[in-house]
């Protein structure tokens, strides 16, 4: 380094502790020379030297890029296998050397960067190509040659794109929730009983991701509420009666406000969306409505919200997952932090308390750096709920249009069937929805409308 000129970039070296790291020049020869593609070469020896020499990759301007934690980072490949960072002109060795710079700039208490399983060349990670390269190059190696230390990265790279994640406003659709992502509700045979999150331990592929996991309290992981809550009556009135019309699970949009001065996040509208969740062609335009409807009304996308028919209203692994994804693209949309809200609502679940709908709001608190394999921990959101004035025809109209779309459902609720041998159905939603009454009282001759709707879908 010592003939550059002063001019040069500077060449940094960070993560050169990892098992990952670039072998240098002469080492990368040796071991060519030495073995040749006749023997196997060790996970730390398939470098992205060896890469651009075979061909699997090509050197470029921008084709490295790592996400983690709704940050974006741009990166040129050199022809020497060297990595130049575009924001600064750094050059660093080897992907672990350029994640881990990454990632302390986001996250100071990071200690390393996860290189091959963070870096991604033309959108897919590393780790990738280093696979390919065995396949082609020595079929008969060990596949734990390529993976051999990485269980680690993978857990780790969570934040990265690419997942079901959530702002309507970016076009990209896995920028948004996938709805066809939320498996559909299956009618079960036994209960679905809740686990403690403690006894989760590491992520198990073979665990089933519909486990349900009870909620924390953010005092017991010794942390507090980093903001506050306000949600409209109008929006659990609508998402209360959305949850309540079929036996499937439902998932909709939550529109509002986020005050930095005052760190309250004001939920002030809900967005149920009107499509089948296996409906992979008509859930771009369902979505594309909401954002629009988000637009003219001056909101923006603070969370989302989905159902649990039959079951607690608690957060399914899968849950968990989505929720982080969720934050995660909502905070990366903006320059400050931003709460994502997750709402669950389970409103035929017999153990529920009275004919009442649980409404469970939570966040996911991200799991402990030395422990990036477990899964995030699920706590319990505490939240204000807002008498609205009156019953605005946006929510009507929304409802009678929710009805008019399960009206031929294979799934619909049976409204007119008991619910209790005292109440029926249809009973037991009205007295539901009761719960999220506005102050006009008039509420309730409004809505013997919809409900007169509902008797007539049977």
């Amino acid at each position: 380094m010592g003939s550059e000129p002063p001019s040069s970039p500077q060449v940094v070296e960070e993560g050169a502790d990892e098992e990952d790291e670039e072998l240098s020049g002469a080492e990368d020869a040796d071991l060519r020379a030495s073995s040749g593609r006749g023997s196997l070469l060790t996970r730390r020896g398939i470098t992205l030297r060896v890469l651009l020499k075979d061909g699997l990759v090509e050197p470029g301007d921008g084709v490295l890029s790592i996400h983690y934690l709704g940050k974006k980072f741009v990166g040129d490949l050199l022809n020497d296998g060297k990595i130049r960072w575009v924001e600064t002109g750094q050059i660093f060795n080897s992907p672990s050397a350029w994640a881990t710079h990454c990632k302390r700039l986001v996250n100071p208490a990071k200690k390393s960067g996860c290189g091959w399983a963070s870096v991604r060349y033309r959108g897919q990670k590393l780790v990738q190509y280093k696979t390919t390269w065995l396949h082609k190059y020595q079929p008969s190696a060990d596949m734990s040659l390529v993976s051999e230390g990485e269980d680690d990265e993978m857990g780790d790279d969570d934040e990265e794109e690419g997942k079901t994640a959530m702002p309507v406003e970016d076009k990209n659709k896995k920028s948004k929730p996938e709805l066809h992502d939320i498996s559909l509700m299956q009618r079960r045979d036994r209960e679905r009983i809740p686990v403690r999150y403690c006894t989760l331990g590491t992520r198990d592929a073979a665990r089933d991701p519909h486990t349900l996991v009870e909620l924390s309290a953010f005092s017991a992981i010794n942390r507090f509420q980093p903001f506050n809550v306000a949600v409209s009556s109008n929006v659990l009135l609508l998402m209360d009666f959305h949850c309540h019309l079929t036996t499937s699970e439902v998932v909709g949009y939550l529109g509002g406000r986020w005050d930095t001065n005052t760190q309250l996040l004001t939920v002030l509208r809900a967005f149920p969306c009107r499509t089948r969740l296996g409906d992979k062609d008509a859930a771009p335009a369902v979505e594309e409505e909401i954002c629009q409807n988000l637009f003219m009304r001056g909101l923006s996308l603070v969370g989302w919200y989905h159902s649990h028919p039959r079951d607690p209203a608690l957060p399914s692994l899968q849950d968990i997952d989505s929720q982080m994804d969720h934050q995660l693209r909502l905070q990366g949309s903006s320059n400050g932090f931003q709460p994502c809200l997750g709402i669950i609502c389970g409103p035929y679940y017999h153990g529920n308390q009275g004919v009442a709908s649980t409404i469970t709001p939570f966040w996911v608190v991200p799991p402990p750096e030395q422990r990036p394999n477990d899964y995030g921990i699920p706590v319990a959101v505490e939240v204000t709920y807002v008498q609205d004035n009156f019953l605005t025809t946006d929510v009507l109209n929304e409802m009678m249009l929710l009805v008019e779309f399960y009206r031929s459902a294979p799934d619909l609720v049976p409204f007119s069937q008991m619910w209790s041998p005292n109440t029926s159905i249809l009973d037991k939603i009205k007295a539901s929805l009761s719960g999220h009454a506005p102050k006009d009282q008039a509420y309730a001759q409004i809505l013997e409308h919809v409900y007169n709707q509902l008797r007539n879908t049977q």
